[in-house]
């Protein structure tokens, strides 16, 4: 997987212990990576195509929270397609996982292998969270579109799945 790092400098040194945290008007980092039948998805050739690019992390296939949110953008494809859009799922799942989630609930569109969470890190996804009191690291539920330009006209972190793709429908203005 090829992807240019986000790094802050620090003296001499990159600090890579600096949390991404990616707003509008940035630079999407750019990624290349499959989905479980081996298909690439490179951000570079999509933005060449003139294709926009929304680029959502979820935590984990087959949850109840992920799976209506793959099933709203199932469900919206069609309008979503039209407008030279071009969905794309990351989670650190395996290609079984997305598999079986794929065929399950019939997605019409890629999930990304991201095990090593390469592109996880670089959109800042992987962060601290806190459930019942607990903290641990795990994936923020979080959405960018990047036009066609590379640039994020949205950067959404801790998103609610419900809802979710049509407020990101409103504001494309779909």
């Amino acid at each position: 997987m090829v992807l240019r790092k986000a790094c802050l400098r620090k003296g001499n040194r990159l600090d890579m212990s600096a949390a991404v945290n990616l707003e509008i008007g940035h630079i999407a980092p750019r990624f290349s990576a499959t989905d479980s039948t081996g298909t690439t998805y490179d951000l570079a050739e999509l933005n060449g195509q003139g294709k926009t690019v929304i680029l959502y992390f979820y935590p984990r296939d087959s949850t109840p929270g992920c799976t209506k949110q793959a099933c709203d953008f199932r469900d919206n494809m069609a309008s979503l397609a039209s407008a030279d859009v071009v969905v794309l799922g990351v989670s650190k799942d395996s290609g079984k996982s997305h598999d079986k989630f794929t065929s399950k609930y019939d997605l019409n569109f890629p999930l990304l292998l991201d095990e090593d969470m390469t592109i996880h890190n670089a959109y800042g996804t992987w962060r601290e969270k806190k459930n019942y009191g607990r903290t641990y690291m795990g994936c923020a539920r979080s959405t960018f579109v990047i036009n066609p330009e590379g640039v994020l006209t949205q950067a959404r972190y801790n998103v609610k799945a419900t809802g979710h793709v049509a407020r990101m429908m409103k504001l494309l203005e779909l």
